[in-house]
């Protein structure tokens, strides 16, 4: 294949083919009643919450989430987490049936690259993965969150390297998409920068590994400025296993989010692509603490869902 300037790559990342054009992208109105449930991300304490002398253990996130605002639903980050051994693991699965508690999906960082050229190292990052879906299966997960890190430098003005890439990545993507069918669990892409928050790399990934348990992990985040975040979420709702609500201030007399526009998000993946499960609260904000913030992103989804 030929190259192609990282302009045209970013004008053209596969929005011809699905017709996701600005113009192109026509929403329903506003449903009466939406029917989503709304889950907290663990990252959105992530200064609360970890392995810090000052923090608090991951075990107290299912209660505080629970009593601060009566949310049902936790995503864990394994980075936060004390330890993945089964006791620790255990507990932390009490710990949230005793609040009425239902634990979605671990966000796994840090556990390799598939994308390597190294066997070694490969093997090693399917095993890493595996060892979390163990870890997820016994909480009554549905997915874990890989990231699609290690991309070569130049990916975005070469095709050729962008397809060796892919290339490179499919077997360790099918090895522990097969490893979390034998335990039911998903393994979901998230647009966690790279080639991961770009149409084009990730249309053909997802064909490239053509497995049921592969999906993504559309953030409303995590996007370079220069793409239009709504067509890029629009794509990505097609293979959507979750949603993640990425948000960082609002506006103190309407509620609403400043940076990004929730009732369109939310017109894209609910009322548009039919999405009804849960979207998770991923507050990344300074000016507000991680309660209020979250607290805020909470009321803002409930008012949306009518």
């Amino acid at each position: 294949m030929g190259q192609i300037t990282r302009r045209d790559f970013l004008k053209h990342t596969g929005a011809g083919a699905l017709a996701l054009g600005a113009g192109a992208l026509h929403l329903p109105a506003m449903a009466a009643k939406r029917s989503y449930s709304i889950s907290l991300a663990g990252w959105s304490l992530h200064k609360t919450i970890g392995k810090g002398k000052d923090q608090l253990d991951m075990l107290e996130m299912p209660k505080m989430t629970r009593d601060e605002w009566d949310i049902d639903a936790i995503e864990l980050v394994n980075g936060m987490l004390a330890s993945n051994e089964p006791d620790y693991i255990a507990k932390l699965g009490k710990n949230a049936s005793d609040n009425k508690v239902n634990i979605q999906l671990i966000m796994i960082d840090g556990a390799g690259n598939v994308g390597t050229k190294s066997d070694r190292i490969r093997e090693k990052t399917v095993e890493n993965h595996s060892a979390w879906i163990d870890s997820a299966a016994d909480l009554g997960c549905h997915s874990v969150r890989m990231n699609w890190g290690g991309a070569p430098k130049g990916w975005e003005d070469d095709d050729a390297l962008l397809d060796d890439f892919v290339d490179m990545s499919v077997p360790g993507f099918r090895a522990i998409c097969d490893y979390g069918d034998k335990k039911n669990i998903n393994v979901i892409l998230e647009n966690h920068w790279g080639p991961s928050s770009y149409i084009a790399p990730v249309k053909k990934l997802m064909a490239a590994v053509d497995h049921e348990r592969f999906g993504t992990l559309p953030d409303f985040g995590n996007f370079p400025e220069e793409l239009d975040k709504y067509e890029s979420i629009d794509f990505l709702m097609q293979y959507a296993k979750a949603v993640s609500a990425k948000c960082y201030d609002f506006d103190d007399d309407t509620g609403e989010e400043t940076k990004i526009d929730y009732e369109r998000m939310i017109q894209i993946v609910h009322d548009k692509h039919g999405y009804k499960g849960y979207i998770g609260i991923e507050f990344e904000g300074s000016r507000l603490s991680e309660i209020d913030g979250i607290r805020r992103c909470n009321d803002l989804l409930k008012k949306l869902r009518g």
